[in-house]
């Protein structure tokens, strides 16, 4: 399975595959119909209290990312379902997300996990 990240501000492609939103929140201002979410996965997400803490601030994105992993690996059965509706759905999904940053967003260690389970 081919996965990608996608802010969900951007517009929703043929190419995205199953469209799968990643956060806990929806993202404000985003209506539904322009999402095209087919999943939303709020159980894989940071925890509220993670989520909070962590406020998007860079110099606590290293100690977010351990803090994270570690939510991640007591959730193992939700993930390989997530996988299993993913693949059902086709070869080829997108995490969309709302955070601004691209580069220091959950979806990211989401991704790298996703793809290491088979």
């Amino acid at each position: 399975m081919k996965l990608f990240l996608k802010r969900a501000y951007e517009p929703a492609g043929k190419e995205d595959g199953t469209r799968v939103l990643v956060d806990g929140l929806w993202p404000r201002g985003v209506s539904k119909e322009k999402a095209q979410i087919d999943i939303w996965a709020k159980d894989v997400a940071p925890s509220s209290k993670l989520r909070t803490w962590y406020g998007h601030k860079l110099e606590r994105w290293k100690e977010f990312s351990k803090k994270y992993k570690e939510e991640l690996k007591g959730k193992k059965a939700e993930l390989k379902a997530l996988v299993q509706e993913m693949k059902k759905l086709g070869p080829t999904a997108t995490l969309v997300y709302g955070a601004k940053d691209t580069e220091h967003s959950q979806a990211i260690i989401l991704k790298d996990v996703l793809e290491k389970i088979k």
